[in-house]
């Protein structure tokens, strides 16, 4: 039995848990998918009122569109605007009236042990809701494409397929994160809703596409030797561990063992910060990399390309 103050804890979550499925719910669907592959499955939210949906890339790999059903029983064709295989996003467009959309919450204000909610369609079983904790923020998802999306959000909250693409809530109803994987028993995983999510969301609207620079180099954080720490005032670099041939960085002269201090004349300290600022702007730009080489400091102009899923 439990005392009357673990009582109140109970009562407490799970009121907490069902004002959050009585917010989001409503806002997501279940999606059936066909491919020359066959049938496949997965979910979306809406997160306009003119019927944009969001979802994970891989669940609309090969569509056009999708078939989107509500738990109000609703169900509407949605055509597949754009998808980005790079941060594994995706945003469909419904032909019919949807429900509202789901509130957009930030990433960046989550705290590890934080309530958070699950809402999508595992295993075919629609209107399905799983809660749990944020595990750990931070985390890192490699993508088919040989990339790597960013501070994803680690979740204990149970995940399963057909969950991709589907809600990861706070305990205001707001979407934090797009469920997008699931690492092992106990831990999930899910995209963040940011900045940087925000904007890739928005250009999929617009264009139907994110345009992304690419140098073609590959690395790990390094320590910088003592004498550069004197001089820059800080400790790491990108040591270059490849360069693709035919790359912007194989034109620009850039080589493996180099270890790159700063880009474009700001620092650069891991391939993370790398891969942020490959955006469009720097597509066919001239820039200077700044590079520790034998002992001294050297620069390089590199142009990059845009990134394609051709290219890695």
């Amino acid at each position: 039995m439990t005392d009357d103050g673990d009582s109140e804890l109970l009562d407490a979550y799970s009121a907490a848990v069902t004002a959050v499925v009585q917010r989001v719910l409503p806002s997501v669907a279940s999606l059936r998918v066909r491919t020359r592959r066959g049938e496949g499955s997965g979910s979306a939210s809406v997160i306009t009122d003119d019927g944009f949906l969001l979802t994970s890339a891989h669940v609309v790999d090969g569509a056009t569109t999708a078939v989107a059903a509500f738990a109000d029983g609703t169900e509407s064709t949605a055509d597949v605007v754009g998808r980005d295989a790079f941060s594994d996003l995706a945003v469909l467009r419904a032909r019919d009236a949807v429900p509202s959309p789901v509130a957009m919450g930030n990433a960046s204000q989550l705290q590890v042990g934080q309530l958070v909610v699950a809402v999508g369609n595992p295993l075919g079983l629609a209107g399905s809701v799983t809660a749990g904790i944020v595990s750990a923020l931070g985390r890192s998802l490699p993508t088919r494409q040989g990339r790597v999306v960013d501070e994803v959000i680690q979740t204990d909250a149970a995940l399963n397929p057909g969950n991709s693409g589907g809600v990861l809530a706070d305990s205001r109803g707001r979407m934090v994160g797009v469920n997008t994987a699931v690492a092992g028993i106990g831990v999930g995983l899910a995209v963040p809703i940011n900045d940087t999510t925000q904007r890739i969301i928005q250009a999929l609207m617009t264009s139907g596409r994110v345009r992304r620079a690419w140098l073609g180099i590959a690395g790990n954080q390094a320590p910088l030797p003592p004498p550069l720490v004197s001089k820059l005032g800080r400790r790491d670099g990108l040591r270059v561990a490849q360069v693709i041939e035919g790359s912007p960085a194989a034109t620009a002269g850039l080589r493996a063992g180099d270890i790159v201090v700063a880009f474009a004349g700001s620092p650069l300290g891991s391939s993370t910060e790398l891969q942020r600022r490959m955006v469009e702007d720097y597509i066919g730009r001239r820039v200077e990399i700044t590079v520790w080489r034998n002992g001294a400091l050297v620069d390089v102009i590199a142009v990059p390309r845009e990134l394609t899923e051709s290219t890695r």
